[in-house]
């Protein structure tokens, strides 16, 4: 009893973690596929299929825009992070830091910093906030935890998706292949029966 629990538990964490991408089935027996209620036609069917993996390509899409953002987010939170771990060895002294700030894109300002506790992370949204030290050191640490863990999530969702566009043209390629045969087949009977 327990490993069917467990087995089901199992499944049900395999269907959370492609969560929203729904899986395609591979069609072993076509004629069976086909006698299925809405599967009138072949046409019909490959319409369908060809509508649900163009539906793939549309979450491949989203999801590798996804990804691209987190691939460049990754970098910015670890260029902050050593940052701060600079402004925290810095700020026990007396001495200014010396830097070069951004003001527009290719402009730099040369600046020289107090040593401080306090610091100001942009939050998104044009919001920006004021932490200590290690507060700001703790957010970031964590933001750079959960960005990596969905860029991980995102990699295991874009193989699932991919399998599914194979699974998907196979299956395209099983009916249009069932269709050609049945064809072939009426119209060997038509000549057959015209002789």
């Amino acid at each position: 009893m327990a490993t069917t629990i467990e087995s089901g538990n199992a499944g049900a964490a395999n269907k959370k973690k492609h969560l929203g991408i729904p899986e395609a089935i591979f069609v072993e027996d076509v004629d069976a596929f086909m006698k299925q209620p809405g599967n009138d036609t072949a046409d019909a069917v490959l319409r369908k299929l060809d509508e649900q993996y163009q539906k793939y390509k549309y979450m491949e899409l989203n999801l590798a825009q996804k990804k691209l953002r987190l691939k460049s987010q990754i970098p910015q939170i670890k260029q902050t992070l050593e940052i701060l771990r600079h402004m925290q060895k810095k700020k026990d002294t007396t001495d200014p830091m010396e830097t070069h700030f951004l003001l527009a894109d290719n402009v730099y300002c040369k600046a020289s910093v107090p040593p401080t506790d306090k610091v100001c992370l942009w939050l998104g949204a044009n919001v920006m906030l004021e932490y200590d030290i290690d507060e700001a050191q703790a957010l970031l640490e964590k933001n750079l935890a959960t960005a990596s863990r969905n860029l991980d999530s995102l990699e295991e969702d874009l193989d699932f998706l991919r399998d599914q566009f194979t699974t998907t043209e196979v299956n395209m390629a099983r009916v249009y292949n069932w269709d050609v045969k049945r064809r072939s087949k009426d119209n060997l009977l038509k000549s057959a029966e015209r002789s």
